[in-house]
């Protein structure tokens, strides 16, 4: 038998494993795919626990729920990956080899990496919400915080879901309006970005939506430490930003796996052609959301889109042939803005966020670069998507590249 080693049964290895399954079935290749742990988490949903609106079992299922018959299932530690060797080496011992590997380990958060992050505030007046643990402190403390300010740091930039963040600090500013408590909470938005977002016309009109809602953004600042004693965070040019509550976007990397093994940048992230998604220096390695390097947000739906271009040149290398499916760094993504709204933003590699109308042009139902409620009523109809439709690898109607009908240029 042929082997394809899918490590990481998270959304892209989960997507990767039923796509793979399903045309694969019945040929000589066999899938196995690895992961550690059990439990897979709809991690979208953890900026909804502080507030209230999800708990934990909101936002969890059984790994096993969506992983399909015929694939060999592994629960274990992954020590390291002998490229070479076409080989992986478990912490049990255990070496699987592979004639094709997929990496689909994700990415981590590090707060061990900032100077006093992890000091004596953390979980009593220092929180993340990217984790579930964070989430749930989190959630617990708002239950009787009486105010004061609160600042939101993104670390570093590459983050998962990039616009989370300022997801946050809108859905602050409408719990504790509908708290009656919102002139008693200063809310700041520290970014080592020069705005709101990464493109910039986005980034005005997001920027412009923090304003009307009297947040404060405090752009270009590079965090450099937290100090517990002083409560305030410092950046590398000695800025100081004081808190009360500090909900920190914590430095990202890759999986301390692809560390172990060599195959990463700096950051512990596989070099990864953007077009093909096969690793630069491995043919016969392809790489899919998180733990690559590509440039393009690490969101949950780069990987469905994504997912489509990996299947087929995927099938392009065990058939021997050129690929004939190229990624244009497709992600869009529903913006929560409180009050039951949200704005939804679609773009690639070449393209910024352009008002319009998505899925479909002239109809949408969702608008681009605006607040409405559908927009809200879509993020929260995606999670029902993901679970039943997206971790599947079944069909949905929207194209893996992106489309400029329906799109205003102008």
């Amino acid at each position: 038998m042929k082997k394809i080693l899918i490590l990481g049964a998270g959304t892209g290895g989960t997507i990767m494993a039923n796509k793979l399954r399903k045309s694969l079935e019945r040929t000589e290749w066999e899938i196995t795919i690895i992961d550690f742990e059990k439990t897979h988490y709809y991690q979208p949903g953890f900026l909804f626990i502080p507030f209230g609106m999800y708990t934990k079992k909101d936002v969890i299922k059984p790994k096993m729920d969506f992983i399909p018959v015929g694939v060999n299932t592994v629960f274990a530690e992954i020590d390291s990956i002998a490229a070479e060797e076409n080989s992986v080496k478990m912490k049990n011992g255990d070496i699987y080899k592979y004639d094709y590997l997929i990496i689909a380990t994700g990415t981590r958060i590090v707060p061990e990496e900032t100077p006093g992050m992890l000091g004596e505030l953390w979980q009593k007046k220092i929180f993340d919400f990217y984790t579930i643990d964070g989430a749930i402190a989190l959630a617990d403390f708002f239950k009787t915080w009486k105010g004061g300010d609160l600042v939101l740091n993104i670390a570093d930039m590459p983050i998962k879901c990039p616009v989370a963040p300022l997801e946050f600090v809108m859905f602050a500013d409408a719990f504790f309006s509908e708290r009656g408590m919102r002139d008693k909470v200063n809310i700041h938005y520290v970014t080592p970005m020069s705005g709101a977002f990464t493109k910039p016309r986005a980034s005005k009109i997001l920027g412009n939506l923090l304003e009307e809602k009297n947040i404060n953004i405090i752009p270009d600042f590079y965090l450099e430490r937290v100090d517990n004693e002083n409560q305030k965070i410092v950046s590398y040019d000695e800025r100081e930003v004081p808190f009360d509550c500090l909900i920190t976007i914590p430095v990202h990397k890759g999986s301390e796996v692809i560390s172990r093994s060599g195959l990463g940048d700096d950051m512990d992230f596989v070099p990864t052609d953007k077009f093909s998604l096969r690793s630069h220096k491995h043919e016969n390695i392809f790489v899919i959301g998180d733990a690559s390097n590509i440039p393009t947000s690490k969101a949950g739906s780069v990987v469905h889109f994504s997912a489509d271009v990996l299947f087929e040149n995927i099938h392009c290398a065990i058939e021997n042939r050129p690929f004939t499916a190229s990624f244009d760094g497709h992600s869009n993504c529903y913006i929560e803005t409180g009050h039951g709204k949200g704005a939804l933003i679609d773009f690639n590699y070449d393209t910024e966020p352009l008002p319009g109308h998505f899925p479909f042009p002239g109809i949408g139902p969702f608008g681009l670069l605006k607040e409405t409620r559908m927009n809200h009523y879509g993020k929260l109809i995606f999670r029902w998507i993901y679970w039943h439709i997206l971790l599947k690898g079944k069909e949905m109607p929207i194209n893996s590249k992106m489309d400029l009908a329906g799109k205003k240029l102008a």
